[in-house]
């Protein structure tokens, strides 16, 4: 059995779920989930892998998902700045000036964005299934739609099987969230559904306002100029770590990410999609977070 604490820290108005796993003696990790996921997104295995390569691993839930506060967010809305922002809240709950940071997806731009503006609380950084922070993906879209050629700046868009499944418009739930998983998972590598049925079911137990995860939404829309700072000044130890296979991101995002950090480290991982619920997947991704 991992050992394990659970406690909420404030980030401002805000009460935030936290979870360590690990000795407290040991380096910190923050594992930074992505948007509308709670921190238990992040698989027990993953978790445990880190935990067995020395690390205190500290997960938690954002604002407007899990038991964390929920945001009213006519009134206060907030970006990717306020997002990390409550990711050093979290450090600062458990008395950390810097720790390893590892970040997927929305959390890999809340990641790069703690890697240029707060770099001193950055050990190392490790940037999962994600795309480069400042990169607008309208312009690219809207050439799509008009069924104009790309720009050689675009980025690739998200996969059909992606695109089908949101033009499907299932009902919010377990069912439809198990099916998003599915496309996810991408075609190439088993599905476990078990695993990740297990973790939406819960998920869904343990949101206080499971509508309010789609704010997340619209502050991953919101570019202000903290999020359109070089990547090239991020100074921690950096790795990419990419499926092949990704339907939201493909993978010119994150050799255009690897182009844009010096030095860093683009590991491909084949097969894999945007999500980690595939047998041995979870222990493979561990073994590849930069600490």
């Amino acid at each position: 059995m991992l050992e394990r604490q659970e406690r909420f820290v404030t980030s401002g108005r805000l009460r935030l779920w936290t979870e360590r796993a690990g000795d407290p003696g040991h380096p910190p990790l923050l594992l930074i989930m992505g948007s509308a996921a709670q921190g238990i997104s992040c698989p027990e295995p993953l978790v445990a892998r880190l935990v067995e390569r020395g690390v205190q691993v500290i997960r938690f839930d954002h604002r407007d998902t899990g038991r964390s506060s929920v945001v009213d967010f006519d009134a206060h809305p907030y970006a990717i700045a306020d997002l990390a922002a409550d990711c050093l809240a979290v450090l600062d709950g458990y008395g950390l000036a810097a720790a390893h940071v590892a970040g997927m997806s929305m959390g890999g731009m809340i990641a790069q964005w703690l890697g240029v503006h707060e770099s001193a609380r950055v050990r190392s950084l490790t940037v999962v299934s994600s795309s480069p922070m400042g990169y607008d993906p309208g312009p690219a879209w809207a050439r799509a739609q008009a069924g104009k050629p790309p720009d050689p700046d675009d980025l690739p868009l998200p996969s059909a099987a992606f695109l089908a499944h949101l033009a499907a418009g299932m009902p919010p739930g377990v069912e439809s969230d198990v099916a998003l998983f599915r496309v996810f998972n991408g075609p190439v590598r088993p599905f476990d559904e078990h695993a990740a049925r297990a973790m939406l079911e819960l998920a869904w137990s343990r949101a206080t306002q499971p509508a309010a995860a789609a704010h997340h939404d619209l502050a991953g829309r919101t570019f202000a100029p903290d999020r359109l700072a070089p990547l090239s000044s991020i100074t921690a130890p950096t790795t990419i770590v990419h499926g092949d296979q990704d339907p939201i991101f493909p993978l010119g995002h994150a050799e255009a990410l690897a182009a844009a950090i010096p030095g860093s480290r683009l590991q491909v991982v084949p097969g894999m999609g945007h999500a980690f619920f595939s047998p041995g997947l979870p222990e493979e991704v561990a073994d590849l977070i930069r600490l």
